[in-house]
This record gives structure tokens, C-alpha cells and sequence, in this order.
């Protein structure tokens, strides 16, 4: 029988997957950060004004807690080909199939959407720039600043708050103010 399909979720991911998983778990992925460092032309931002959307950034040392989710078996082509067309739709993702920790000690192997760094769409803002680009922002999906608010409560609600979530999301409640 072949191995399930995981897909680990760090962004929206984990508030809009597209799909209803057979499972879903909080998890652990070690090396990687998550951070607004991907340059959003399509769904949060616009090539002319771009957004900002999170991306995995390798970080020796560092961990992402997120959500790990399985798909039904029996959905599982049409579901990673959707998650593909949604998360290849230019080339600043690179799909990586990683070992991540469940919370009750599982290790599975997730697919996970990690940045490419040589990608024209990577990018290295300070925090006061990142907060002012999505506080301005908007795509084809609506509004930078919903993309950060919907993932940081997301988060928290699942008892995986991110502080650096919560201290740009609220830096942009102010400047929104």
C-alpha cells in the first residue's frame, strides 16, 4: 500500500486547504522558519504592487509548527494536483517532500511548499516594510492584511501561536488605524 499523502501547512493552508482532509494534526517541521519572504504578484498582491505571503525559509536550528494534513486516499491524485495548481502558480515555491513530527510523535513525510531563494519573488524585508506592504496590499484574493490576520488567529486557535505573527499583525491593526 503506498505511504498517505500528507501536506504540511504553515499559511493558508491551514485556513483554506481546498480540500477535507482525512485527518488533520498539529505538527513540527525542523529546519525551516516561516516568514514573509515571498513577493505575492498573484493572489495578495499585483505584479505592479506586490504583496507579501509566508514561505519556509531553511533555517539551521530553527522549527515551523503547523498543520499536517492527510488526504483521503481516495482523493489524493485530484488533491495534489489541485494543491499544485494552487501552490505552483509561478515558480517562487519549490515542492519539497519532508519528514515532520505529529503531535502525539508520528513522523510522516509531508509534502511542503518551501521558497526558492534563487526565485525572483524571494525576498529579505525589515519588519516595518513588510508591515506596510500588507497593509496595503491587495490581489486577486482579496487583502494582504486578511491573508496575515486569518493565519496568525488560525494559529493561535490551534494552541500554535506564532509571536512574530501576532506582533506584525498587530503593528498593521495600527497602521490600518
Amino acid at each position: 500500500m503506498p505511504e498517505a499523502l500528507w501536506i504540511f501547512g504553515y499559511g493558508s493552508l491551514i485556513w483554506d486547504p481546498g480540500f477535507t482532509p482525512a485527518e488533520a494534526c498539529p505538527a513540527r517541521l525542523d529546519g525551516w522558519h516561516r516568514s514573509f519572504c515571498m513577493h505575492s504578484i498573484h493572489f495578495r498582491g499585483t505584479p505592479a504592487a506586490p504583496g507579501l505571503v509566508l514561505a519556509l525559509d531553511a533555517a539551521p536550528g530553527a522549527a515551523c509548527r503547523g498543520l499536517a494534513l492527510r488526504a483521503p486516499a481516495a482523493e489524493a491524485p485530484r488533491i495534489l494536483a489541485e494543491i499544485r495548481a494552487r501552490e505552483l502558480v509561478s515558480d517562487a515555491y519549490l515542492e519539497r517532500a519532508l519528514p515532520v513530527t505529529l503531535s502525539d510523535g508520528r513522523q510522516v513525510t509531508a509534502i511542503t511548499y518551501v521558497i526558492d531563494r534563487a526565485g525572483p519573488q524571494y525576498c529579505a524585508l525589515d519588519f516595518e516594510t513588510q508591515a506596510h506592504t500588507i497593509a496595503r496590499a491587495h490581489g486577486a484574493r482579496g487583502p494582504n492584511r486578511d491573508y496575515l490576520f486569518n493565519t496568525a488567529a488560525h494559529l493561535a486557535d490551534l494552541g500554535l501561536a506564532d509571536p512574530d505573527l501576532e506582533a506584525l499583525a498587530a503593528r498593521v491593526r495600527e497602521l490600518l488605524a
